[in-house]
Protein backbone atom coordinates (compact mmCIF):
# COMPACT_ATOMS: atom_id res chain seq x y z
CA UNK A 1 0.00 0.00 0.00
CA UNK A 2 1.55 3.24 -1.11
CA UNK A 3 -1.00 5.91 -0.16
CA UNK A 4 -4.03 6.28 2.01
CA UNK A 5 -6.17 7.33 -0.96
CA UNK A 6 -6.26 6.33 -4.63
CA UNK A 7 -8.23 7.26 -7.75
CA UNK A 8 -11.47 5.30 -7.91
CA UNK A 9 -10.89 4.11 -11.49
CA UNK A 10 -7.46 2.80 -10.56
CA UNK A 11 -8.80 1.06 -7.44
CA UNK A 12 -11.61 -0.59 -9.40
CA UNK A 13 -9.03 -1.91 -11.86
CA UNK A 14 -6.67 -3.09 -9.08
CA UNK A 15 -9.60 -4.85 -7.38
CA UNK A 16 -10.46 -6.54 -10.69
CA UNK A 17 -13.99 -5.17 -10.77
CA UNK A 18 -13.33 -4.29 -14.44
CA UNK A 19 -10.95 -5.70 -17.03
CA UNK A 20 -9.73 -2.25 -18.01
CA UNK A 21 -9.18 1.05 -16.30
CA UNK A 22 -10.80 2.70 -19.32
CA UNK A 23 -14.07 0.88 -18.60
CA UNK A 24 -13.94 1.93 -14.94
CA UNK A 25 -13.30 5.55 -15.98
CA UNK A 26 -16.21 5.52 -18.41
CA UNK A 27 -18.64 4.24 -15.77
CA UNK A 28 -17.46 7.00 -13.42
CA UNK A 29 -18.08 9.67 -16.08
CA UNK A 30 -21.54 8.20 -16.72
CA UNK A 31 -22.42 8.55 -13.03
CA UNK A 32 -22.83 4.80 -12.51
CA UNK A 33 -20.41 4.48 -9.55
CA UNK A 34 -21.31 5.58 -6.03
CA UNK A 35 -18.95 6.28 -3.17
CA UNK A 36 -20.58 6.31 0.25
CA UNK A 37 -23.96 6.66 -1.45
CA UNK A 38 -22.97 9.70 -3.54
CA UNK A 39 -22.88 9.50 -7.32
CA UNK A 40 -19.47 10.44 -8.66
CA UNK A 41 -18.79 11.67 -12.17
CA UNK A 42 -15.01 11.93 -12.16
CA UNK A 43 -12.57 9.04 -12.36
CA UNK A 44 -10.07 10.98 -10.25
CA UNK A 45 -12.34 10.88 -7.20
CA UNK A 46 -10.22 9.58 -4.31
CA UNK A 47 -11.21 6.51 -2.29
CA UNK A 48 -9.66 5.23 0.90
CA UNK A 49 -10.13 2.36 3.30
CA UNK A 50 -13.58 2.48 4.86
CA UNK A 51 -15.36 3.90 1.80
CA UNK A 52 -18.34 1.94 0.50
CA UNK A 53 -18.60 1.62 -3.28
CA UNK A 54 -21.67 0.66 -5.28
CA UNK A 55 -20.55 -0.81 -8.59
CA UNK A 56 -22.66 -2.14 -11.48
CA UNK A 57 -21.47 -5.41 -12.98
CA UNK A 58 -22.67 -7.39 -15.97
CA UNK A 59 -25.46 -9.12 -14.05
CA UNK A 60 -26.03 -7.26 -10.80
CA UNK A 61 -24.85 -4.48 -8.52
CA UNK A 62 -22.02 -5.05 -6.07
CA UNK A 63 -21.62 -3.15 -2.83
CA UNK A 64 -18.13 -3.36 -1.37
CA UNK A 65 -16.17 -1.74 1.45
CA UNK A 66 -12.61 -0.68 0.60
CA UNK A 67 -10.15 -2.40 2.95
CA UNK A 68 -6.90 -1.32 1.30
CA UNK A 69 -5.80 0.85 -1.61
CA UNK A 70 -3.29 -1.62 -3.03
CA UNK A 71 -0.28 -0.78 -5.15
CA UNK A 72 -0.73 -2.95 -8.25
CA UNK A 73 -3.15 -5.10 -10.22
CA UNK A 74 -2.19 -8.44 -8.80
CA UNK A 75 -3.68 -11.92 -8.98
CA UNK A 76 -7.35 -12.44 -8.07
CA UNK A 77 -6.57 -13.51 -4.49
CA UNK A 78 -4.64 -10.29 -3.92
CA UNK A 79 -7.43 -8.25 -5.53
CA UNK A 80 -10.03 -9.80 -3.19
CA UNK A 81 -7.98 -8.66 -0.19
CA UNK A 82 -8.62 -5.03 -1.19
CA UNK A 83 -12.35 -5.17 -0.36
CA UNK A 84 -15.11 -6.97 1.46
CA UNK A 85 -18.49 -7.57 -0.12
CA UNK A 86 -21.44 -6.17 1.75
CA UNK A 87 -24.28 -8.66 1.32
CA UNK A 88 -27.64 -7.35 0.10
CA UNK A 89 -30.29 -7.01 2.72
CA UNK A 90 -32.66 -9.89 2.69
CA UNK A 91 -36.23 -8.91 2.05
CA UNK A 92 -38.75 -9.71 4.74
CA UNK A 93 -41.31 -12.37 3.73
Amino acid sequence: MTDEAIRVDKWLWYARMFKSRTRASRLCREGRIRVDGRVIRKADHRVMPGNVLTVPTARDIRVVRVLAVGNRRGPPAEARSLYETIPPETAAP
